[in-house]
């Protein structure tokens, strides 16, 4: 058995033997690619200016590819939006006994039929009686015309003739979309972009808790089981107010339809009815420009049928605004009334009418945020 003086005295010999000398110094093995540099000072003008103009050029292209892909955005926002309106009925069902699977399944088979009945049955009267509308608009004009102040106005202004003559005009459909092939472009983008909502919508759905699930684990563990519920009180809230929203808009269009069958303007009550339920989605403002539309087409047509929807549609808002609209979003949306003002107009001078529709949901998410994390962060300071 060797000890420590024998094995120095072994290596030296064999050192020799392959005639190293044992005395000279060590030296560091030379890699195959020669020596590495100094590495960059980073404390110098041209790395920072080199490095910051690097970034400012991909946040430029990332926000130019943003803006390229917007409608599409557009698309998958509206999707997911429309995705957790329908996720309180998958929930119901699930709560019955069925599987998520069957009850995503029937949730949509129900939708579609839904919206295939509307087309079959309200959409022929819809047309003929805005049809109806257009014909019967110059003679309505015409009254119009008679009244003193307004012959002022047109005479200054010259309004009511040029809205009758487009309106008397036969191509004003296909002037106003570019031609017969822009309306034919334009039916058909709508068509794809309707399929389009209506995939993801369904993709959203049946994986609601799978994608949740995945974003949530971006978090970090010790923040994860906080940031799962604000998540999923986020997307409760929102599925409550496109739920709301379709209970307040048809609430809406069933009032003015069973109103407006009594009326002299009855003939146009469907058209009349599903333009306020269309209008009154849109917040704040969508239910006044609906009244306003019904009350100039009945005075057009009798004074007293304007008078009586001048005085139905205030009575109704009273109603909408301080009795139907608080039960029906009490538990989605609590946000005072400047902030949805606000909020309405912000989202409606970005992304217009769609913006108006998704503003209040987004604010309010924004507010619980504010309130979880920002103003508990403060408190504990």
């Amino acid at each position: 058995m060797s000890t420590p003086d024998t094995d120095g005295v072994v290596e030296d010999g064999v050192q020799e033997h392959a005639g190293i000398d044992p005395a000279a110094p060590v030296e560091a093995a030379t890699p195959p690619y020669g020596q590495p540099g100094k590495p960059f000072d980073r404390r110098s003008p041209f790395y920072y200016g080199f490095v910051g103009a690097l970034g400012a050029l991909i946040a430029y292209w990332l926000f130019q590819a943003i803006l390229g892909i917007g409608s599409v955005l557009m698309l998958v926002v509206v999707s997911f939006f429309l995705a957790a309106g329908l996720n309180p009925s998958v929930e119901f069902l699930e709560r019955r006994g069925l599987r998520r699977s069957f009850a995503v399944t029937l949730v949509i088979v129900i939708a579609l039929a839904m919206v295939g009945l509307f087309l079959v049955a309200i959409v022929p009267v819809i047309t003929d009686q805005i049809t109806a509308i257009t014909n019967s608009a110059p003679g309505w004009l015409d009254e119009l015309k008679k009244n003193d102040r307004i012959q002022d106005l047109n005479r200054e202004y010259d309004v009511i003739d040029k809205i009758q003559s487009k309106i008397e005009d036969g191509d004003f459909l296909s002037s106003l979309f570019g031609g017969v092939l822009g309306v034919g472009l334009k039916i058909i983008s709508a068509l794809f972009n309707l399929f389009i909502i209506l995939v993801l919508t369904l993709y959203f759905l049946a994986s609601l808790r799978t994608t949740t699930g995945a974003l949530y684990k971006l978090a970090p563990a010790s923040r994860r089981d906080r940031v799962a519920k604000l998540g999923d009180k986020v997307i409760h809230n929102i599925g409550g107010y496109v739920s709301g929203a379709f209970v307040v808009a048809l609430s809406a269009g069933i009032s003015s339809l069973l109103f407006l069958s009594f009326t002299e303007i009855r003939e146009y009550a469907v058209a009349l009815a599903f333009v306020v339920a269309v209008l009154d989605v849109i917040p704040m403002i969508g239910a006044t420009i609906g009244a306003v539309l019904v009350c100039a087409i009945a005075f057009a047509t009798d004074l007293k049928t304007g008078i009586a929807c001048v005085i139905f549609y205030v009575i109704y808002q009273q109603v909408e605004n301080y009795v139907i609209y608080p039960r029906v979003m009490s538990k989605s949306v609590d946000l005072p009334g400047a902030v949805i003002v606000i909020a309405a107009l912000v989202g409606a001078g970005l992304l217009g009418v769609v913006g108006a529709l998704l503003a209040i949901p987004v604010a309010a998410a924004i507010l619980l945020i504010i309130r979880e994390v920002v103003v508990k962060r403060q408190d504990a300071l």
